[in-house]
């Protein structure tokens, strides 16, 4: 059996990791899109390295597009296997692929009008929407802890991971020459106290360890200090300086975890009395699927509704899908909050705000989530950076831009190390493989596995093959 890493290999996004038994099944652990350079991306996301028409198994660890967004793709190309995934990631999927095959079709068209006026050549997009629809017929949903059968040899067991709504372990018991292999496969995993989310669950004992490593260099603040930062901010931004607070945020996740947050503090009467919009028509259709999922919540979110039947909503709160009103949100002097995607700043409504207003000092940027260090949202945190270029024209940087950590989905290193170590008896796993990470974080990462026990831990390159 052998382990072929194809993205997410000594970077963040694009997760695909092939699996090849030695009975000759093709085994896809996720099949994300390169995110956070633009079009730089569009070759890399091209170059598959594997004929998805031979894939038998495309076992999805959670919705995120990093994660999931080649799907629509690869059915283009051939792929006609079966999607195993939470139903919840199911549910997730059905409307962030069609969202990404509509930003996709934007983008492809801006840039074309570009290459027009250069004479070079053009390029189509990766999928549209019929095939984002289309290859949802693929999928089959699986609940947590249930051990499904994929074929005679191969068992798939899903366990919660705490990432975002429908996040799991891919945990894999693979038969060959009479004994069983175990490889256990975390996508993203969350925090042990999410503000919305309930905390990682012990995953099966595994041989051979793929993890993520976004975090592996870093600590983060506990939940209760980051609300106490974002009332703060809020203030700050909204009654002192009567300016207006831009959250650039993902959609799925992080969006309903801020709203939550502000509608605990309208509940207990600490949030100013300014307006609060959410401009993201895929956040409002992630949020009703939030709603049909409260019961996968964590208690805190189970106490919150038995006064406030909506954790989600609150008087002073808007959602808006109608592009019209989200243009007339940037010829306001209003005070708010517009909460909007995307979370890295490259692409969607957010993008537009931020152009708006990124020469505004009484405007503050509050970045809640990772950045890729090429993205917009990264770039805007350096200080020294005066001017940034956006939609092909300079801006002068004069809003505030802040960060709080507290908001992320992902673990610390702290976290991550102390969920496996319970979940596992370390000495028995053979092999560990760090994916999902940039380089200083991955060999940090390394360093603190190895003062944790585990041991023969690799950063795998692109493209690198391993031998089970």
């Amino acid at each position: 059996m052998t382990i072929q890493f194809l993205g997410a290999a000594e970077e963040v996004t694009g997760s695909k990791h092939l699996i090849t038994t030695q009975s000759g099944k093709r085994i896809l652990l996720d099949c994300g899109m390169y995110q956070g350079k633009g079009m730089e991306t569009d070759a890399a996301n091209r170059d598959l390295g594997f004929d998805p028409k031979q894939i038998d198994y495309l076992i999805l660890s959670h919705a995120h597009i990093d994660h999931s967004g080649l799907i629509p793709y690869i059915y283009r190309l051939g792929f006609r296997g079966d999607i195993i995934s939470t139903p919840a990631t199911r549910d997730l999927c059905a409307i962030m692929l069609q969202d990404t095959a509509y930003i996709q079709a934007q983008d492809i068209r801006w840039y074309n009008k570009k290459m027009d006026r250069l004479h070079k050549p053009k390029v189509d997009p990766l999928y549209d929407i019929n095939h984002a629809q289309q290859c949802m017929k693929l999928f089959i949903s699986v609940n947590y802890d249930r051990k499904y059968k994929l074929c005679d040899d191969v068992f798939v067991t899903l366990t919660n991971s705490g990432h975002m709504l429908g996040s799991a372990v891919i945990s894999l018991e693979i038969k060959e020459d009479g004994e069983w292999k175990r490889i256990a496969y975390t996508g993203d995993l969350g925090r042990q106290h999410s503000h919305i989310l309930c905390s990682p669950q012990l995953f099966p004992q595994c041989d051979c360890l793929i993890c993520e490593s976004t975090y592996g260099d870093r600590l983060h603040d506990d939940s209760l200090v980051s609300e106490e930062e974002l009332l703060h901010v809020v203030e700050d931004t909204c009654v002192y300086k009567k300016g207006k607070l831009l959250i650039p945020s993902f959609s799925v996740g992080r969006t309903q975890e801020i709203v939550y947050v502000l509608n605990k503090l309208y509940n207990d009467g600490s949030l100013p009395k300014i307006k609060v919009y959410v401009d993201s028509p895929l956040s409002v259709n992630a949020t009703h699927i939030f709603r049909m999922y409260t019961d996968a919540l964590n208690e805190d979110v189970q106490d919150s509704m038995r006064f406030d039947d909506d954790p989600f909503g609150f008087s002073s709160l808007k959602y808006i899908t109608d592009i019209n009103e989200s243009k007339a949100l940037n010829n306001s002097d209003e005070p708010c909050i517009i909460i909007s995607a995307s979370g890295m700043l490259e692409a969607g409504r957010i993008k537009h705000h931020v152009a708006n207003h990124i020469s505004d000092p009484s405007t503050t940027i509050l970045i809640v989530g990772y950045c890729t260090p090429t993205s917009l949202g990264a770039r805007i945190q350096d200080p020294k950076l005066q001017w940034v270029s956006i939609f092909g024209f300079d801006h002068k940087i004069k809003a505030q831009v802040t960060k709080i950590e507290g908001f992320s989905g992902h673990g610390d290193y702290h976290e991550m190390i102390d969920y496996i170590s319970r979940s596992q008896n370390i000495s028995t796993i053979r092999r560990t493989f760090i994916v999902h990470g940039e380089s200083a974080a991955q060999e940090a990462y390394k360093d603190h596995l190895y003062e944790a026990g585990f041991r023969n831990i690799d950063i795998p390159t692109k493209g690198y093959i391993a031998h089970i």
